[in-house]
């Protein structure tokens, strides 16, 4: 009886500890700051208080995107992760040609985007 007792004592304990690492996954996941989801870059709307505002331009994939009609203070905000080389460059020239920026992993500023024609994301 000592035997079966103590395999289900086992058993219990290896089961909370498959569920304390797939809630730990999930929440490790949810990497969204000031509602820029994690992984993605993203820019805010003119002027606006970052705490109250949804960004309005949202990036996932490496390499260039073009702006258009971006004039004005912006905050920029690099949410990607992994690597401390996922940097995001702000651009002059269309097609990440002339990069004046670079936003580090994590980093959060206010630029302005009107001389500002792209944004890279670089692969980590």
């Amino acid at each position: 009886m000592r035997t079966i007792t103590r395999g289900a004592a086992a058993l219990a304990i290896a089961t909370a500890a498959v569920a304390a690492i797939g809630t730990s996954s999930a929440q490790a996941s949810d990497r969204t700051v000031y509602g820029c989801p994690g992984g993605a870059v993203c820019i805010y709307p003119r002027d606006a208080d970052i705490h109250n505002s949804t960004p309005t331009n949202i990036y996932y994939s490496y390499g260039a995107h073009n702006l258009s009609n971006q004039f004005g203070n912006h905050y920029v905000l690099n949410n990607q992760y992994g690597s401390a080389n996922a940097t995001a460059q702000l651009c002059n020239g269309y097609n990440g040609a002339d990069c004046v920026i670079t936003i580090g992993l994590n980093e959060l500023g206010v630029y302005n985007l009107t001389p500002i024609n792209s944004v890279v994301l670089n692969r980590p």
